[in-house]
């Protein structure tokens, strides 16, 4: 085997090349054509699982409430500075404290980045947290059924939730709250559950 680099020998079993310090290709490796004709991706025997998964789809619970907050403490905002304006309170001091409403929607905002799930095609994941991150795994061979539960006012928005019952030794349902398009997710989870042997 000589290097790609520099084109030295290397004998077997060693795993960087001597003349030049490059780490030696792994004989052993496989070679997969992507589909399409595209070039060959070397897939190493040491690559972890997480590179082999695949991800179906990665979703956060709906965005409507927060920009509704949003919209909702702005409005408030430009009242309150009005309001303050009738009474004479200086604009430095208006302004600020009328700013300070945003500070609601942005908690929310920053509530709901926490929360994400995520479908492979081997199990449902839900991270939580911002800086110190949990995450649960359930794999879809412990899914046993999937429902889609949304109230009247969520149908009319076009969200609801996702209801997941698992057989996992803590078993029980998991909810993936408030998610846009709750049934097609349904459809892509039970799709992948059908692919499973």
């Amino acid at each position: 085997m000589h290097c790609s680099n520099c084109g030295s020998y290397i004998a077997p079993g060693v795993r960087f090349c001597s003349g030049c310090g490059s780490p030696a290709n792994d004989p052993e490796a496989t070679r997969i054509a992507r589909v399409g004709g595209g070039p060959p991706v070397r897939l190493d025997r040491e690559s972890d699982d997480d590179e082999l998964e695949e991800i179906i789809f990665t979703v956060r619970p709906t965005l409507i409430f927060i920009k509704l907050g949003y919209a909702l403490a702005m409005l408030g905002a430009i009242a309150f500075v009005i309001l303050l304006a009738l009474i004479e309170v200086p604009v430095y001091i208006s302004i600020p404290l009328a700013l300070s409403l945003l500070l609601i929607p942005a908690y929310y905002h920053l509530k709901r980045n926490m929360v994400r799930y995520t479908l492979t095609d081997s199990k449902v994941e839900i991270d939580t947290g911002l800086i110190a991150r949990t995450t649960r795994n359930i794999p879809l061979t412990k899914i046993q059924d999937v429902t889609v539960s949304a109230s009247i006012p969520q149908r009319l928005l076009g969200f609801g939730d996702l209801l997941i019952d698992n057989a996992s030794e803590v078993g029980g349902t998991t909810v993936l709250h408030n998610i846009s398009q709750p049934r097609h997710h349904a459809d892509l989870l039970l799709r992948e559950l059908r692919r499973r042997p």
